[in-house]
């Protein structure tokens, strides 16, 4: 029987249908034999054994054996920790119920906070799989790490006869940068609902980076990517240094298809004109 198959990233695939009924037998009664779970899911034992085996190969089922006085010992199965987490990793509806509280902070101040700590922890989250010497290193770095989370991005570096000649940071001498493109969005239902994802996303990506980002083209906007380009040299930061934009225009609540309009708190729209103009901040929200 061949193995299951294991993603690049290590973690072991998920669980065929038919497997689920038996992690959820196991689930009410830990410590069934086969006979047990035969009758159970009124199948064979041979049915029963091969699910186990494929079960077992992914860690999600641990086999123990007692001794017996006479004939063969028996075996009794349970879960791992692995397997009683199968079922319980759905985050979706907490992720947009989380969000929206954050959002409808009054204090934009205190709005602003909370997003650029929620960038900075993302970016802790994975800080030891960014080891690159340079800021451009690292940029290769965080391109690589979004497509083992099965992101499409890729990093655009730029074209020209100075390009060859690297400054120590890892710039290129005749000013040009590299841009992270990417062709996906992590975080897409929320993108769609409040755009202030994104200003998480690009603080992450600074923060890993060690360099001022700014995102300067969003799919919501139309556009076919989101292009996150390197600042200039300087600090980076989660007030937005690197470029177009700031996390106070960033973080603006916008008001979502399904609530109604807001009352006295709402904060004044932005004139429509600073939207269509070429240079507006891709990551304000009105």
């Amino acid at each position: 029987m061949p193995l299951p198959q294991v993603p690049s990233d290590g973690q072991v695939a998920p669980p065929r249908a038919v497997d689920h009924a038996v992690i959820d037998l196991l689930r009410v009664d830990d410590g069934l034999g086969i006979g047990g779970l035969a009758s159970s899911l009124g199948v064979t034992a041979t049915a029963v054994r091969q699910r186990l085996d494929r079960l077992m190969r992914q860690g999600l089922v641990e086999r123990s054996t007692t001794g017996g006085r006479r004939g063969r010992p028996s075996h009794t199965y349970r879960l791992t920790e692995s397997g009683r987490r199968i079922g319980g990793d759905n985050f979706h509806d907490l992720a947009i119920v989380l969000w929206r509280e954050i959002r409808s902070v009054s204090d934009a101040e205190v709005r602003r906070g909370l997003i650029g700590r929620i960038g900075t922890s993302l970016a802790g989250l994975h800080r030891d799989e960014v080891r690159g010497a340079t800021p451009r290193d690292r940029l290769h770095d965080v391109a690589a790490l979004m497509r083992r989370n099965q992101i499409a991005c890729v990093v655009e570096e730029p074209a020209g006869p100075d390009d060859a000649a690297r400054t120590p940071s890892g710039d290129a001498a005749g000013g040009g940068l590299p841009v992270l493109t990417s062709y996906a969005c992590p975080y897409p239902d929320l993108a769609e609902q409040d755009r202030g994802i994104c200003a998480a996303e690009r603080v992450m990506i600074e923060e890993l980076v060690g360099r001022p980002v700014r995102l300067a083209e969003c799919r919501l906007d139309g556009g076919t990517c989101c292009r996150f380009s390197m600042a200039e040299a300087g600090p980076a930061g989660r007030t937005g240094r690197g470029g177009v934009g700031t996390l106070r225009a960033e973080a603006a609540p916008r008001r979502m298809p399904s609530e109604r309009p807001p009352g006295r708190d709402r904060e004044p729209r932005r004139g429509r004109s600073s939207r269509s103009s070429s240079n507006s901040n891709p990551e304000s929200v009105s």
